[in-house]
Parts: structure tokens; sequence; C-alpha cells
């Protein structure tokens, strides 16, 4: 089974659920501190395919950092560019947990959501 790659803030009790969840239907897992390094360009642009092209849902608005940016009103007179930039060069703004599989992308955790999504995803394996 392939290593699944998750940005995450440990200290985080959503995350914690996620990596727990991870864990018990035994999916290895590469934990990287979000805060210490953001998803690359490629991983945002990709995530981005996978929602859409919903900017928003990526960025973690209910962040202190959000608010204080007044990224509510600045976003949507951003480009796709200046956005993805602003998402690589902070991991604070990133909504957290943030994972790529092969076929789709997760942020946040819904049980119900990653079970479809993860156990789907390991019978094509």
């Amino acid at each position: 089974m392939k290593i699944i790659k998750m940005y995450e803030y440990p200290n985080c009790t959503t995350c914690k659920k996620a990596v727990k969840f991870l864990v018990n239907n035994r999916f290895p897992v590469e934990r990287v501190n979000i805060f210490e390094r953001a998803p690359t360009k490629t991983e945002i642009k990709l995530m981005l395919k996978y929602l859409d092209g919903n900017l928003r849902r990526i960025f973690n608005t209910t962040g202190t950092l959000y608010k204080e940016m007044k990224l509510a009103e600045k976003l949507p007179k951003m480009t796709e560019d200046e956005a993805i930039e602003l998402l690589t060069s902070n991991g604070r703004l990133v909504k957290r947990p943030f994972l790529l599989l092969e076929s789709t992308g997760l942020i946040g955790f819904h049980e119900s959501q990653w079970r479809e999504k993860l156990l789907g995803e390991a019978k094509k394996s």
C-alpha cells in the first residue's frame, strides 16, 4: 500500500482524529508539520483541481492569520497564482489536515468522506 502524505499540525485535535483513523485502518502515513513545511505549488494546484477550482476551500478560514490578513475581503480580488503563492508561503493559511491521493484530495477531517475515499482508493490498489 502506498504511503499517504498528510500535512497536519500535530497539536490540532482534528488532525489527531485523522491520524487515528489512518492508523486504525492500517494506512501507512507520512506526517508533515504544515507549520514547518507548507504544501508545494504542485500539490496546491492538484488539490484545487480536485476541489473544482474552489480556492477558498483550501484556506484555513477560521485561522487567526487568515483573519489578521483580512483575506476574506482580499481573496476574491486575488489571481489564482497570487493565492497559491500565499498558501505555499505559510502553512498556517492552509486548511488541515491536507492530503492527496492518486485520484482525489481531502481537506479537513470528515470521517464518512475519508472512509469512502480512502477505503475505496485502497480497493483499487
